[in-house]
């Protein structure tokens, strides 16, 4: 399993801050963007993430209503996945098929109330599910436990997904992603709004290496090549 900083931001100079502070001890990081409408809050325009220059390799969380418009302004060499909601107002193929086109991965996000029932057929085309045990939107949501009988579930039904979780993970429930076979989980406000993101990433890794010693990890797919098995 693996740990990604996820940044959201309401404006481009914390968005900054916070990319700076990532590029000291993480490689890989996850973006998150807001429109407004599919969640209250709105982050920085789309088409601000088109400058940015950086060492690492991201994905972007779309928190939007129209996906398909709002790519339509997004180009970065550094992006690697996008991430949508099934909930979103698009034709999920039709996207998914465009990102292929560009050479970008695709992965749907899954909200706490969806059922496996109504997103199993569209999980067959993108490479990661991603689960928000959250409602999502804003750094701090409260945990929804209930998601985790879900992810159980789909890491059966979808063994050769990636799966990831996003929103709640914290120190003390990190095992219980691991026990799953969760491939990554993606971490922000634990991370960034306490003093020192650096030893805040260090410590869900502390914990990880640990459950890695006890041989625990029931085994996901791997998403990243040189990750431990």
């Amino acid at each position: 399993m693996k740990i990604v900083p996820a940044i959201l931001a309401e404006n481009y100079d914390d968005f900054l801050l916070r990319l700076k502070q990532a590029e000291s001890f993480a490689d890989y990081i996850q973006i998150d963007f807001m429109d407004g409408f599919f969640v209250p809050s709105k982050s920085f325009k789309a088409d601000k993430i088109n400058s940015i220059r950086t060492p690492l390799s991201f994905e972007i969380h779309l928190m939007v209503k129209h996906p398909s418009a709002f790519m339509s302004r997004v180009s970065n060499l550094y992006l690697k996945k996008v991430i949508f909601h099934f909930e979103s107002d698009v034709k999920h193929l039709d996207f998914i098929n465009q990102m292929k086109k560009r050479g970008i991965a695709a992965g749907i996000a899954i909200n706490p109330e969806t059922q496996i029932g109504e997103f199993q057929d569209i999980a067959g085309h993108v490479n990661t599910l991603l689960f928000l045990t959250v409602d999502p939107g804003q750094y701090g949501s409260t945990f929804k436990p209930a998601v985790l009988k879900k992810i159980e579930e789909a890491r059966q039904i979808f063994p050769d997904k990636i799966i990831s979780v996003d929103g709640g993970v914290s120190l003390e429930n990190l095992r219980l992603f691991f026990e799953l076979g969760v491939d990554y989980v993606c971490v922000g406000s634990r991370i960034f709004l306490a003093d020192n993101p650096e030893e805040n990433y260090k410590l869900f890794k502390k914990i990880l290496t640990e459950l890695e010693i006890k041989g625990i990890n029931s085994g996901g797919t791997k998403l990243f090549r040189n990750e431990k098995p």
